[in-house]
């Protein structure tokens, strides 16, 4: 790599380009209003000093970030380096310039992937719009999440099954053909697993199809111990397809032995044998980071989920502005997306709050009111905020006991905890007499109970307990969990407390426009390290096109959208 620092655009792009674009563009704006926001310095890590010239790593990124603004494939973006005036402008490139392959957009991605250098192209533009001030801790801002759907077919086990067989074949025929040949029969092999298994039609009957899952495993168990063989060569264990047909077949296989001590190789029934939970369970052997999951009774997907956190403080002013008048006045600043997290889809929101709260600590972009949806609290995460200054304003979880969901008799609300003494008094002066720390799923709890000889003859039993034998029991987090969940509980019963949170739901056009315009809910890429990157160039982009709004006062261009979505878009930015 050879660095390049302030490149100046030459005179004739610049004048074709104010004349072509009188109202500027994505890209022009860029440029104008945020320099060379991506130099080649930050990605020297991911190049070598020897070697041939490589392209510039800085005006690749800036390509990428256009490339996702336009919704673009490799290929186009190549053509538009080539041909659009505004893409020169922006890189300061010559009008005669050819621009490159399409391929050097790939290979740039895996240098970023392979490096962790995904997150430093986003936080350089972050960190050139604080110094703008466009954005800056404290004040507002909001998140939400959206399903992702991935980049392969989806199977179901028994093609996954067939499939990994057939992967781990099609990498062995390429990296040790001739061991491969004295390894299996190839012809009768090649009949089984030459086609994709999803290209022709499974068996109808239950019978069938169960005779073709025992030949997938029976392959498998072959093939894998035919790899492990003291005689084969030893890296061939390594391979990743080796490594993940392994896993497939514990996955989905049982091998056992029957009375007579023969071996028997049966596909897990979920009932008897038991699967692995969703969050391991590889659905694809060409991408074993994909995972399916569901949300409600009608969404299910096989991929990730991409959470974006945006600025939304209506407070927050920057500049000047006119109105139809003439009069000028104080101007809102744009709401900018500050913070993209990708994970699984098994991954719950509440997750990937602390793992929010840490990367905005990280950037210095901690705001003082995180705006969330029912899925992101818990007692731990609301606890965790305060630590990091932030208040959650997010409905918690109310207490779900038979008493509080009948809204009669005596909820947790009624008792009396005292942490000090360790004594919790119940509605009618009784004490416990057990107080009991422990883990439940994870999580600390405090188990205390009340005795039967209290409960039992109690007037006030049947509004307590539904317990027909014992005393009342009570399960609640310790002291600090306790006091910011009922802290959080008693603040969303007020009307003011609702009134600010319609605050949130201007996400929802985040999440919307981020849909329209890169295309966020369908991955490209294969696995979660280049859909992460993918993400973070579409959070740019979203970012660019709300700037270039913003600097212009120019909305979006009717082609590009309808009345309806503009709209939408508008309100979101």
């Amino acid at each position: 790599m050879r660095p390049r620092s302030r490149v100046q655009i030459p005179d004739q792009t610049v004048l074709v380009a104010r004349a072509a674009f009188p109202n500027g563009s994505v890209a022009i704006s860029a440029r104008d209003h945020l320099g060379e926001v991506f130099t080649d310095e930050q990605f020297a890590a991911a190049f070598g000093v020897r070697g041939a010239p490589a392209e510039s790593p800085g005006a690749l990124a800036l390509v990428t970030a256009l490339q996702f603004a336009e919704n673009l494939t490799d290929r186009q973006a190549a053509r538009m380096v080539a041909r659009a005036i505004d893409w020169k402008y922006a890189l300061g490139l010559e009008l005669t310039d050819p621009g490159f392959d399409a391929s050097v957009l790939s290979k740039f991605r895996t240098r970023l992937v392979e490096h962790g250098l995904e997150e430093q192209v986003f936080t350089a533009m972050l960190t050139v719009s604080t110094g703008k001030g466009l954005i800056a801790a404290g004040g507002k801002q909001r998140t939400d999440s959206t399903h992702v759907i991935s980049a392969v077919r989806d199977l179901n086990r028994l093609e996954v099954a067939g499939e990994s067989v057939r992967a781990c074949l099609e990498t062995l025929s390429v990296a040790a053909p001739d061991w491969l040949a004295t390894a299996i029969d190839v012809g009768e092999w090649a009949h089984r697993y030459g086609p994709r298994i999803d290209s022709w039609r499974l068996p109808a009957s239950q019978a069938k199809r169960d005779r073709l899952a025992q030949v997938y495993g029976t392959d498998a168990v072959a093939l894998l111990r035919a790899v492990f063989a003291p005689a084969a060569p030893v890296w061939l264990a390594e391979l990743p397809a080796v490594r993940t047909l392994r896993t497939v077949l514990v996955q989905n296989y049982l091998i056992t032995t029957d009375s007579r001590g023969r071996e028997v190789i049966r596909r897990r029934e979920a009932d008897t044998d038991g699967l692995p939970p969703a969050r391991s369970r590889i659905t694809s052997p060409y991408d074993t980071d994909t995972r399916w999951a569901a949300k409600g009774d009608d969404l299910f997907w096989n991929g990730y989920k991409v959470h974006l956190t945006e600025t939304c403080d209506p407070d927050t002013e920057h500049g000047t502005t006119s109105d139809h008048d003439g009069q000028t006045g104080p101007r809102p600043t744009p709401n900018l997306i500050v913070n993209v997290a990708t994970t699984a889809a098994t991954v719950p929101d509440v997750k990937a709050t602390t793992g929010i709260h840490q990367h905005l600590h990280d950037r210095r972009l901690l705001p003082a009111e995180h705006y969330l949806d029912s899925g992101y609290p818990s007692a731990d995460t609301i606890a965790t905020a305060q630590t990091f200054g932030v208040t959650m304003v997010t409905p918690a979880l109310l207490d779900q006991s038979a008493q509080a969901r009948a809204r009669t008799g005596y909820d947790k609300t009624c008792f009396t905890i005292d942490f000090d003494t360790r004594q919790v008094t119940c509605p009618q002066g009784h004490t416990n007499t057990s107080w009991s720390p422990t883990v439940q799923r994870g999580t600390e709890v405090i188990v205390v109970k009340f005795p039967t000889t209290t409960c039992g003859p109690c007037p006030a039993r049947a509004q307590c307990t539904t317990a027909k034998r014992g005393g009342r029991q009570l399960t609640f987090y310790p002291r600090d969990l306790h006091h910011a969940l009922t802290a959080a509980r008693t603040r969303q019963t007020s009307d003011s407390w609702h009134d600010k949170y319609k605050l949130r739901a201007g996400v929802e056009g985040t999440i919307n426009q981020a849909l329209d315009i890169t295309g966020i809910r369908h991955t490209r890429y294969r696995g979660l390290a280049k859909t992460r990157l993918q993400h973070v160039f579409s959070a740019i982009a979203l970012n660019l096109v709300r700037l270039h709004t913003w600097w212009t006062d120019h909305p979006l261009p009717t082609a590009r959208t309808s009345n309806l979505q503009r709209l939408d878009h508008a309100l979101a930015a």
